[in-house]
């Protein structure tokens, strides 16, 4: 006798993963700490200052609310904790506290809640944040940013402005800016994560080795900006190195354009995504009014990855895509 057995039937996902939210925004955290250790180094007890007040803001400012919204508390995902540490690392050492806890507000209720919480907002909470600081604080944002390598008796000398990159363009790197050494290990002047090259590669190996996130936007992005640097600028490889390892570009293609919920999902769409960044990065450094361009380069990108991700679609299995009769539409007009 056949015995009767039942097909049961799901919705997708067919394939689940141990993976969690908090588990994956763990991950970034562990990953993002190399860059902070260095940050409170250079900077001092300052820098610290500002994380830590960015990331009780952040969690605070998610509390509260999803309190007010009568939701679900969403704390213990983590994601709160990332978002301020991003925004940290965005910020200059020097900028007061209470722009830091405004910026936490925009980030989390403004960018990230009213478009209805993680997995839900367009653009990147902490990216948004910095710009919308930047327009209304030019001279805060710009300001106080300066390495204290005196204090650790580092003995290196740093330049007199907010970031190293206003120190290159076209012409090549101007007389007195610091060395790559300096802007590879972290002793020169900038925001407080984007300093070190070196701390953020080792974060971005151990989110790509734990699987976290996909190296396509990384290296797609860096490589464009190097490729197109390069040509722009007389194959000044010296030059070309400094705009790789200066300002946020490391901590913005490895930590900021890789979130999961405003990058493309297909592969095709993250190498569209990373060159769509890496071209806009050089023209805004190379020819705008700006030394940095990696924020608005991510968050235009943000804007555009409905449009990468349709394009990119993979056909479904067993789609067969109409074909026009033009001889019924010529007749029916």
């Amino acid at each position: 006798m056949i015995e009767n057995k039942r097909l049961t039937v799901s919705a997708s996902p067919h394939q689940k993963s141990a993976d969690t939210t908090t588990r994956i925004m763990l991950d970034v955290i562990i990953a993002l700490l190399p860059a902070g250790i260095v940050a409170v180094a250079v900077f001092g007890l300052r820098a610290l200052a500002v994380i830590l007040v960015s990331v009780l803001s952040c969690v605070l400012a998610e509390f509260l609310s999803r309190k007010a919204m009568k939701k679900e508390d969403t704390v213990t995902d983590l994601s709160a904790i990332v978002t301020g540490l991003l925004l940290a690392y965005n910020l200059p050492a020097g900028i007061p506290i209470w722009i830091v806890m405004l910026g936490a507000v925009v980030a989390i209720v403004v960018i990230k809640q009213m478009f209805g919480g993680i997995g839900q907002n367009f653009i990147n909470p902490a990216l948004g944040a910095r710009v919308i600081l930047m327009s209304a604080f030019p001279g805060r944002m710009s300001a106080g940013a300066f390495a204290d390598t005196n204090r650790i008796g580092w003995g290196v000398d740093t330049v007199t402005g907010a970031t190293p990159m206003g120190l290159v363009g076209l012409d090549g790197v101007q007389e007195g800016a610091p060395t790559l050494m300096q802007m590879f290990l972290g002793t020169t002047s900038g925001c407080i994560g984007e300093v070190s090259a070196l701390a953020l590669l080792l974060g971005g190996i151990y989110l790509m080795v734990r699987k976290v996130i996909s190296p396509i936007i990384p290296c797609t992005f860096i490589a464009t900006v190097a490729i197109f640097c390069t040509f722009a600028q007389g194959f000044d490889m010296y030059a070309v190195a400094y705009e790789l390892l200066g300002g946020g570009l490391f901590l913005g293609a490895i930590f900021m354009a890789t979130d999961y919920t405003t990058s493309p999902i297909t592969n095709k769409g993250k190498l569209i995504a990373g060159i769509f960044c890496g071209l806009v990065t050089c023209i805004i450094r190379l020819w705008g009014s700006l030394p940095e361009g990696v924020s608005f380069s991510i968050i235009l990108m943000n804007v555009f990855v409905p449009y990468f991700e349709d394009w990119t679609a993979p056909t479904p299995f067993g789609f067969i895509k109409e074909k026009k009769n033009k001889a019924k539409e010529e007749t029916k007009a």
